[in-house]
């Protein structure tokens, strides 16, 4: 494991959120988009959305077909907006107008799983309270062997025991890059791969 980090640390030294956000509210809410879509997606949703609505109480108050009509191409647009609108009205009444920085008080928000409570954790906090899972990391924790659980949240704990606390948030983002730009779903780049002689997975394509 020691050994794919540092690679990967070397392969992608600019590895972060793909996400752009300028606070832990506008992080929140772009993770939350982002479920069945993609980030590059989200991205082109988030300016004119947070130009509109600027503090939870913002959201929390928000025309409910309006947020819809915004967030709309993110897909699955009116649960979406239900969560943020929900998750806000708790933040704006709860807790001041603040994301709150506990892994128990962000599974309170409607729409946050752990894998939403760890991006805002881990990028808009720098805690590491667990590591993020994603269809990502998913893959290539089976790939590498690093994890033979199909749940996020077993994934999760395996993913916990081997990678070095310090390590945690990192590690997702260097997942993430790298299976988007080498270790992809249909014929992964293993040519070209950083790690590609420490993988044994059955679908190499060298």
């Amino acid at each position: 494991m020691a050994r794919i980090i540092e690679r990967l640390e070397a392969a992608y030294p600019d590895a972060k959120c793909a996400l752009d956000h300028a606070n832990p509210l506008q992080l929140l809410v772009a993770t939350i988009l982002s479920a069945q879509s993609t980030d590059k997606m989200v991205n082109t949703i988030t300016p004119a959305l947070f130009r509109r609505y600027k503090t939870a109480e913002d959201f929390a108050n928000a025309d409910t077909s309006e947020l819809e009509a915004m967030i709309h191409s993110s897909g699955f647009f009116r649960n979406k907006a239900r969560s943020i609108v929900g998750a806000c009205r708790i933040i704006a009444g709860e807790h001041h107008g603040k994301v709150p920085e506990t892994m128990e008080e962000m599974l309170k928000l409607p729409g946050v799983a752990r894998k939403t409570a760890n991006v805002v954790l881990g990028v808009a906090f720098g805690k590491a309270e667990g590591i993020v899972v994603d269809t990502h990391v998913q893959r290539l924790s089976g790939r590498l062997d690093f994890s033979r659980e199909s749940r996020p949240d077993k994934i999760e704990e395996d993913l916990m025991r081997l990678v070095p606390r310090d390590k945690w948030i990192l590690f997702a983002h260097l997942l993430i890059h790298h299976g988007r730009s080498k270790c992809t779903a249909i014929r992964p780049k293993c040519a070209v791969c950083p790690i590609e002689d420490l993988c044994h997975s059955e679908d190499k394509t060298v």
